[in-house]
């Protein structure tokens, strides 16, 4: 069941974002009380990353994968990716919400990430990787594409270790609103 697209991003410009309890789990809306955001400026390349990416060993690419690299976040043992949320990312992607942005290496898919953009915010849903780096390569190469067109928010929704040492902090849902809200009505576009 594809959740209503006007709905979900009803939802996004409110805070709140959905996610299945698991594979085959209901679906529930989240809105916490702290937020995990990117700094546009804050992104932590440590030099193997940026001898990675100056090397050119992954080509970026935006949105010419989105259903493989959807599939490939779900691809884990414990998930929130359930078949109704792929149906629906799937579709707000068809309707120009949902990105994926891609590393790929010698013709395949090796890593990327998803997410929604509106106005100048980017909420990040989910990252993948086969190969050691590329899902970081997708970051960098989203947090470029963001700053290129000037987005101002790049939620991760919750914070995570992995990215914190990558540059995402945490920040009171009321600071968050009022970035959200601002970047919202901004008038840019994150693809094409």
């Amino acid at each position: 069941m594809i959740l209503p697209p006007g709905q979900v991003l009803e939802w996004y410009c409110n805070g709140i974002f959905p996610m299945a309890e698991h594979r085959e789990g209901d679906i529930y809306l989240f809105n916490p009380e702290r937020r995990g955001i990117f700094p546009l400026d804050g992104l932590k390349i440590s030099n193997s990353l940026g001898k990675t990416i100056r090397s050119g060993k992954f080509e970026p690419r935006f949105n010419t994968a989105f259903p493989e690299v959807l599939r490939a976040c779900a691809d884990r043992d414990e998930t929130w990716i359930s078949d109704d949320i792929s149906d629906t990312y799937i579709h707000l992607h068809e309707i120009g919400y949902a990105h994926s942005v891609e590393a790929w290496h010698s013709g395949t898919l090796a890593g990327g990430l998803y997410g929604v953009s509106i106005g100048g915010a980017f909420f990040g849903e989910s990252m993948f990787h086969n190969i050691s780096d590329a899902s970081k390569v997708a970051l960098y190469y989203l947090v470029e594409r963001m700053r290129e067109r000037r987005m101002s928010l790049l939620d991760t929704q919750y914070i995570t270790p992995h990215l914190e040492r990558l540059g995402a902090i945490e920040i009171p849902r009321t600071e968050y609103l009022i970035r959200l809200r601002k970047a919202i009505e901004q008038r840019v576009s994150f693809f094409p």
